[in-house]
């Protein structure tokens, strides 16, 4: 059965809300799409690479990381093969809230799946 609209915004909400009162990273829905594009998406990452496919300025993504990494979610380190480069790695911790994200939103979504109302 597909979510209306009324049930997509709830989960939204929902998961959004959980979020915010739970103790882990605070990161802005901008944080939330880099971090998931970097974690969904084949690596290498590179912050120009990110910034094309965000359509974003290097100093969005560059803010960003800098947020993530004090969270210790991302790592930068040098393209040893073009030093211009700053590739992304991803982290046990990071790989740790993108699942526990995806499990939050399986939680949150379970009723609309079930087909209660909302």
């Amino acid at each position: 059965m597909a979510m209306t609209p009324a049930q997509a915004l709830k989960l939204w909400h929902d998961v959004a809300l959980s979020r915010v009162l739970a103790d882990g990273p605070d990161l802005s829905e901008r944080q939330i799409a880099i971090l998931l594009s970097i974690y969904l998406d084949p690596p290498p990452h590179t912050v120009r690479g990110l910034a094309a496919r965000l359509n974003v300025t290097k100093p969005v993504i560059t803010r960003a990381l800098d947020t993530m990494g004090a969270e210790g979610l991302v790592t930068r380190k040098r393209d040893p093969a073009d030093r211009r480069n700053v590739i992304i790695q991803r982290t046990v911790k990071g790989a740790l809230f993108v699942d526990e994200l995806a499990d939050l939103i399986l939680e949150k979504s379970a009723p609309a799946r079930a087909g209660a109302p909302s």
